[in-house]
């Protein structure tokens, strides 16, 4: 058995040297240097294949792969982030301490998430989101009755937030799935619930407005036994509580119950070491500089240190709690508002503590490059097909957006919301994206590409509004998601090419045709239905085939010209270029209408 597991360990050894581990877009030079050959081989490699490359000339995955399969290595591609050394997370049982539960809470729109942890943390927070609908994450730190120190993370609700909440989820302990009693599970909570199993994480169930006259909160229970969450009162696994964000009833025995799972998870962290953590948001403050919402998960983070998060660094300049008050250290599961960054990190972006300046700022750049030559290289160009398929549709369209909004986090979901509204006949290109006030190159970039700019919660500078205003540039503001979904849905459907309906409107029996010498033939009818005017589309009918659509010439009744001619009244109509007329035709009057169509 031994010799056995040598042997499998020897083969899975010589396996591991024949994958390559890298980044796309390396050099061709690093790449040889990783299968340990000469940078000549890889280039007469590349000859041989009909590529011309350089020694420092970057490589995409597919020729990367290419070229590895042909020196007999495999290759797996990683992320910037995972190239790196991962970082140690290990640390000494004596070196660990107890710490906060994180938790997050989830739920539809409307069923008084924020509401609840308002009456939690005694703070008014629903009053001030627009609409009052949270889009944002917030962290908060929140002290019990009982001394226990407890950590929550407050998730948007709408459907367009779907990348954020996710997000939740993965730096969280505990989750509470808030969900109203008056009304049901709805597929947001059921996506909540998925993201909350799928990231492994212990769940509480609070029914939420038990207090209002029409709450059922037996029926909810009832759907979730559907989804197979089963309650502790239905003999279930999940504990669950009734509650009131307006009165109060039953929050305090909902944060017991948090507890009481944490106590059950027995969370501890290391504070002596350097901090490792999560990016909740980033934003752009006029006054402040980039401001970025992180939640230490182990380590300590101090006023001073140089962080690292995604493609950006900095020393960390001041810190701040949700409150606002000033904080020099920062615990495990401790939120805090972080000045110094270089940039606005994507929520979700991993932030570490580096030892110097200089390696910061190498990893930084080094993500950055990488970045940048993904977008550049994922760009698409048009192709003969893509044209071929415009041509055959007949009239594609695109509109051309810029995003800009407070913080990142919304701006991923706008961006995410509206690529989903395009249709075959109608593509919706964002051309950039992002943080901060819509400055005057962002008007500029959109008028050199017949570009409009969505602002979420953010303003033109003055120069900006001047500018698009000469400029003809048309500047949104919104501050609710789901209005600028909408509005620009309703603009797409305006560039929809409208499908046209015919309405017969008229028909006419041919009782007798005169043939005059210079005019051409004139039919004799009887209008047995609607009415014909000069205006009006005709077709001519011979025992039910049509024989003819034209214009009509000329409308008659005995010698003298007239505009119309009503049912049951007896004409003569002759018909544009088209003289063979017969005894017996009908001749049939049609109006053609324009219709505006939807997505």
């Amino acid at each position: 058995m031994a010799a056995e597991e040598r042997e499998a360990l020897r083969a899975q050894n010589e396996l591991d040297a024949k994958t390559l581990k890298l980044t796309e877009f390396i050099s061709a030079n690093d790449l040889a240097s990783l299968m340990d050959v000469n940078v000549n081989e890889v280039i007469k490699v590349c000859l041989g294949m009909g590529m011309f490359v350089s020694i420092n000339q970057r490589l995409d995955a597919e020729a990367i792969t290419v070229i590895a399969d042909e020196f007999g290595y495999d290759v797996e591609f990683l992320s910037a982030e995972e190239d790196e050394e991962p970082i140690d997370m290990s640390d000494a049982p004596e070196d660990l301490v107890s710490r906060a539960p994180i938790v997050t809470i989830m739920g539809h729109v409307d069923h008084g998430k924020t509401s609840l942890l308002d009456y939690i943390r005694e703070a008014s927070v629903a009053k001030g989101e627009a609409g009052g609908i949270t889009q944002h994450i917030g962290a908060y730190e929140v002290k019990t009755k009982s001394g226990n120190p407890i950590t929550f993370l407050d998730t948007p609700g709408h459907e367009a937030f779907t990348a954020m909440r996710a997000r939740g989820a993965k730096v969280t302990d505990i989750a509470i799935i808030v969900i109203a009693a008056d009304d049901s599970v709805m597929p947001q909570t059921k996506e909540a619930i998925n993201h909350a199993q799928a990231a492994g994480v212990p769940i509480i169930i609070a029914l939420n407005k038990v207090d209002k006259p029409t709450a059922n909160p037996e029926k909810i229970r009832e759907e979730l036994s559907q989804m197979n969450i089963l309650v502790e009162e239905w003999g279930g696994k999940y504990q669950s509580q009734e509650v009131s964000a307006k009165s109060g009833l039953g929050v305090e025995d909902l944060l017991e119950k948090v507890l009481l799972e944490a106590e059950l998870l027995d969370l501890k962290a290391n504070p002596d070491r350097n901090a490792v953590g999560t990016v909740i948001e980033a934003e752009l403050d006029k006054g402040r500089g980039y401001v970025t919402t992180v939640l230490v998960q182990t380590g300590t983070l101090n006023v001073g240190d140089i962080v690292l998060a995604g493609p950006h660094y900095g020393r960390v300049k001041a810190m701040t709690d949700y409150r606002g008050k000033k904080k020099k250290v920062a615990g495990p599961a401790t939120p805090v508002q972080v000045l110094g960054l270089t940039g606005a990190p994507q929520a979700g972006d991993r932030i570490q503590v580096m030892e110097t300046e200089r390696e910061a700022r190498e990893l930084a750049t080094q993500r950055q490059q990488l970045a940048r030559e993904q977008s550049i290289r994922t760009k698409k160009h048009i192709t003969l097909d893509e044209i071929g398929r415009r041509l055959a549709i007949g009239s594609f369209k695109e509109l051309n957006i810029l995003v800009k909004g407070d913080v990142d986090g919304s701006v991923e979901a706008l961006s995410d919301s509206l690529l989903k509204l395009s249709t075959p006949e109608v593509k919706v290109n964002i051309l950039s994206k992002g943080v901060g006030a819509i400055s005057e190159s962002d008007v500029l970039l959109a008028s050199a590409s017949d570009a409009i700019i969505i602002g979420f919660q953010v303003r033109p500078s003055q120069s900006a509004r001047r500018l698009a205003e000469q400029e003809q540039i048309d500047v949104r503001l919104y501050s609710i998601i789901y209005n600028a979904i909408n509005e620009v849905k309703d603009a797409m459907e305006g560039m929809l090419a409208p499908t046209v309906h015919e309405i017969v409107v008229a028909n006419a029996e041919v009782r007798q045709v005169f043939n005059i010498t210079k005019v051409g033939t004139i039919a004799g009818c009887m209008v047995t239905d609607g009415s014909f005017t000069r205006k009006t589309r005709v077709r001519v009918v011979r025992n039910g085939i049509v024989q003819y659509t034209g214009e009509i010439q000329d409308l008659k009744r005995f010698k003298d010209d007239v505009s119309e001619v009503r049912q049951g009244y007896e004409c003569g109509i002759s018909v544009k270029n088209f003289n063979d007329l017969q005894e017996g035709d009908n001749i049939e009057g049609f109006e053609e209408q324009e219709i505006k169509r939807k997505l």
